[in-house]
């Protein structure tokens, strides 16, 4: 069987079995900050196992695309990968060990014709139950079925709270002739109830385990482990106290390329129909044969299988950033490059490899052919940075390793920007070792990988990378990034919310603003209250609202809220805890009380302009998939009343044509007044039909999905829609209401992401009128009509420029004269001839021009010219080619002399310069230099 039958076989067995098909989750976990990416088949389906969402039906099955960071470094070899797929089915208290092993081997030794003989069975060393349905129910011989203690067998989160249990698991046997791997396998079983035996010594007594022959978890890689299958039948608290669940689970899991190996005879992942066209590509590329030699094969594995999880994940939405998850996928297309130029491609080759996996796995996933130029050009992008950064680094890179080998040579700059000291240093040669904080400024401001550095190092100087200290660095600066985004409040706010006893509050906000309701709670400074009165700050929950709680990027709601006694001023609204609404305002009027029956009006125009501002973001989002497209997808957004802005993964800014264009295609739809219709219906319905979800946002089972065009008056859907997302918020009833939208700006935020602004209604209005009245003021100032006002700059702007030309000129010329009298002012020290001075230069470049000219009058000098430039003083240092043979060095006098201004800098033997903080030091520091010369001469 190939890969695709492997995959589609497996699914239709439990689809027979009334297991409902879950398309696979992006790798980017929705609404799980715990994870960095979806590692395993069960993520997706946390929130059904943690009872926080109802599944859609309590047997599922799927092939969830997976990705671990953890063997990032070990891939190359025969068996390791980062991205993978895993086939599993799942029980959500439905049915429970002997159906879910029943499943496992009829599909095994059944659909997939596996010989019973060669599958061996592993259980937990307690459970007794699952051993019984393994050799009673199934018919398993006891001398195939293993016993192991919790580091095999046991599933759960370790020291935390949650579900926990046993697995057992299914492993084949390739046989003492030809296990499956590349390592020499070992003919003598160990028997069960030996290792049984032994691993009850180990959990009794402590006495080490140490099995003497082979077994199903031996290291000779004669059996592969096939299926995992994990009984959820306990939920641990957080002392470690067990007790039974009321309804256990099943979570199971295959890996695809496992059972590839398997089923198709190969020896390992790579050899199998779901590697062999991507490392075909490899080899036409470099001329190269895979199974020529280890050292070829490992390299072209790299390429191959970093090449795979880097297509999928950008499709996902990742981008190459310097953290979390656009750190790791740089890291893998980096990794590649490195292993690609070992193969002799020195020229950009993954968009070619990416090619092959995109037209391998499209029918599979079909986002990668949606995404086909954009995972493209990202892998093109991040490949010709990655060369340009291995150009500019590689010679700072060379300085330093050169001058830790060779401590005569002259301090490269590098180590004193990184920070370190003689200590440092001499720690650093002692261990023969690369300092920590220079690979850290070689990453962080050169965007050099670590990893090549210490590939580098130990290859050609025998120095290693201190990765610990690295880490640390690096830790470091992730605190430094954090620092201002502290997560505020506690458990106990939360739980008074709790406490009121509220449950769920009504939200009847969508088409109405006004409502009749009652005060069911009422907080004031974090406690409960039974009344408030005039100025107290409240928060409010009612029976019912209309009020719109901040969430999905739109602000929360304010208004009135008015009782039989009083009135408060609603000034805000969210939902703290899930279902519930409050309402934070001040007592204006009266007082209010528990069990109050009120009027609630929410501010209609305010509420109107954020709902403008929520559908254009809609529009926006589709119409950036329009322009730049498919791979856009939304990262956050804000929808203000007077603004809206709109975050979305792009791997480059966006051109001035592309903005206008997203704007032009927005504005079209709001003219054509599509109608916006929303309905509720089932996440997995929803996402089936084609709705855009938010990743960041976690869905309940119930969602409202908002279409925007082709939809009929009734909201029955027809043709494709030009906007359609899930999505809680309020909108416009049709585009027409948005008025006009008009973008403000793009920008970069970080980490491979985008942000564009934009403004819509009022707020559009506005600025029209703002940017028109500027205009009119420029024209009255220019005294030209608008329509000519680009032509009068134009022409200001050439006259500017010939003015800034003759005024460079006669700086130059008056240089020229103040350097000529500097002639007479040369000094000599021991024999070496010093002109340091200031100068009247208005830029570092003149002064530069300057020593240029002296040098070339006096042959053999030392020349130190400062200057105060902008309010800061500066001072350019240059040497001679002859008396750096001698010792001297200008980036050395130019650092030491501006210590004295509260300054630093260097630079070349020949050239360099430096700044400070001290104007007034200017003329001291000038005066060092003398010294400065003469102790360089006495080294």
């Amino acid at each position: 069987m190939d890969g695709d039958s492997i995959r589609s076989s497996f699914i239709r067995f439990f689809e027979e079995r009334e297991h409902l098909h879950m398309p696979s989750a992006s790798l980017i976990p929705a609404g799980d900050p715990t994870l960095l990416f979806t590692s395993a088949g069960m993520v997706p389906f946390k929130p059904f196992f943690m009872g926080e969402q109802t599944p859609p039906r309590r047997r599922l099955t799927s092939c969830q695309k997976s990705f671990r960071t953890t063997d990032i470094d070990e891939v190359g070899d025969h068996k390791h990968l980062t991205f993978f797929e895993m086939l599993g089915n799942f029980s959500i208290g439905d049915y429970f060990k002997p159906d879910a092993v029943a499943f496992a081997w009829d599909l095994c030794t059944g659909l997939f014709g596996l010989e019973p003989e060669r599958m061996y069975v592993t259980v937990h060393l307690d459970d007794d139950e699952a051993y019984d349905i393994w050799h009673n129910d199934i018919g398993v011989p006891p001398e195939r079925i293993y016993r192991y203690g919790n580091s095999d067998n046991w599933w759960g989160p370790a020291g935390l709270e949650g579900p926990t249990g046993p697995c057992s698991e299914l492993h084949y046997d390739g046989g003492a002739e030809k296990g499956i791997g590349q390592h020499p396998v070992t003919d003598e079983m160990m028997t069960p109830d030996d290792l049984t035996a032994m691993l009850r010594r180990e959990a009794d007594e402590g006495i080490p385990a140490e099995p003497g022959g082979c077994h199903p978890n031996c290291d000779c890689e004669r059996f592969v482990e096939l299926w995992n299958l994990v009984f959820m039948q306990f939920y641990q608290d957080l002392d470690g106290v067990r007790t039974p669940l009321p309804a256990p689970s099943v979570d199971t899991g295959m890996g695809l390329e496992r059972a590839a190996a398997v089923l198709q005879g190969k020896p390992n992942v790579y050899e199998t129909d779901l590697f062999r066209p991507i490392i075909d590509s490899v080899c036409r590329l470099t001329g190269r044969e895979y199974g020529s030699d280890s050292e070829t094969d490992y390299a072209i594995r790299v390429v191959a299988e970093h090449a795979r999880a880097a297509s999928v994940l950008i499709s996902d939405g990742v981008v190459p950033s310097n953290s979390e998850r656009g750190y790791v996928l740089r890291r893998i297309i980096r990794r590649a490059i490195r292993y690609g130029r070992q193969l002799g491609l020195d020229r950009p080759f993954m968009t070619d490899v990416a090619a092959a996996v995109i037209d391998r796995f499209a029918a599979a996933y079909p986002a990668l052919s949606e995404n086909r130029d954009f995972i493209q050009r990202v892998v093109g992008l991040e490949e010709t940075q990655f060369l340009d950064n291995i150009r500019h680094g590689m010679p700072l890179l060379e300085d330093i390793l050169h001058y830790l080998k060779t401590p005569d040579a002259n301090p490269p700059a590098l180590l004193e920007t990184a920070g370190v000291d003689a200590d440092g240093l001499a720690a650093a040669r002692a261990s023969e070792s690369i300092p920590s904080a220079v690979a850290f400024v070689l990453y962080d401001t050169y965007g050099f990988p670590p990893e090549l550095v210490d590939e580098i190092g130990r290859r050609e100087y025998g120095l290693a990378v201190d990765m610990d200290g690295f880490n640390v660095e690096m830790e470091a600066k992730r605190e430094r990034d954090r620092a201002g985004h502290q997560v505020i409040g506690s458990m106990e706010i939360v739980t008074a919310y709790e406490n009121l006893g509220a449950g769920h509050t009504a939200f009847d906000g969508y088409y109405r603003t006004s409502i009749e309701s009652r005060i069911l709670g009422i907080l004031r400074d974090g406690e409960a209250v039974g009344q408030a009165t005039r100025g107290q700050q409240v928060e409010i929950v009612l029976a019912e609202t209309c009020f719109y709680a901040e969430g999905g990027g739109q602000v929360g709601d304010r208004g009135v809220i008015a009782g039989p006694n009083g009135r408060v001023n609603v000034e805000d609204t969210q939902s703290p805890v899930a279902g519930l609404i409050v309402h934070r305002g001040v007592v204006a009027e009266g007082d209010i009380a528990l069990g109050d029956a009120i009027s609630a009006q929410v501010e209609s125009e305010r509420r109107l302009d954020a709902s403008r501002n929520h559908s254009g973001t809609h529009l926006l989002h589709a119409a950036l998939r329009s322009i730049l497209g498919p791979h856009v997808r939304q990262a956050g957004s804000l929808c203000d009343t007077g603004r809206l802005r709109f975050d979305f993964n792009h791997v480059g800014a966006m051109t001035p044509d592309e903005q206008l264009s997203v704007q032009s295609l927005a504005n079209s739809k709001i003219r054509e007044n599509l109608a916006v219709t929303a309905r509720e219906t089932t996440y997995t319905d929803a996402v089936r039909d084609g709705a855009l979800a938010f990743f960041g946002d976690r869905y309940g089972d119930v969602v409202r999905v908002v279409r925007m065009g082709s939809a009929d008056s009734d909201g029955h859907d027809h043709a494709d829609p030009f906007s359609f997302e899930v999505c809680g918020g309020t909108h416009v009833h049709a585009t027409g209401q948005v008025g006009t939208l008009v973008v403000l700006g793009e920008s970069s935020i970080g980490g491979g992401m985008r942000r564009i602004e934009a403004v819509t209604g009022r707020a559009a209005e506005e600025l029209v009128v703002q940017q028109s009245a500027t205009l009119q003021a420029i024209s009255q100032k220019l005294q030209a009509p608008v329509q000519e006002l680009e032509a009068r700059l134009d022409a200001y702007m050439a006259d500017t420029d010939a003015l800034r030309r003759r005024l460079a000129e006669t700086e130059r010329v008056g240089m020229r004269a103040e350097a000529e009298s500097l002639l007479a002012r040369v000094r000599d020290v021991e024999g070496v001839k010093l002109v340091a001075s200031v100068t009247s230069a208005s830029n570092v470049e003149s002064m530069r021009e300057m020593g240029d000219y002296l040098k070339q009058k006096l042959d053999s000098v030392v020349v130190a010219l400062g200057a105060v430039i902008e309010g800061s003083p500066m001072i350019v240092t240059m040497v001679t080619p002859d008396l750096v043979d001698r010792g001297l060095h200008a980036g050395n006098i130019a650092r030491d002399a501006a210590k004295l201004m509260g300054g630093g800098g260097g630079g070349r033997p020949e050239t360099a310069q430096a700044g400070g903080r001290q104007p007034d030091r200017l003329g001291a520091a000038l005066d060092s230099v003398t010294n400065l010369v003469r102790d360089g001469l006495a080294t």
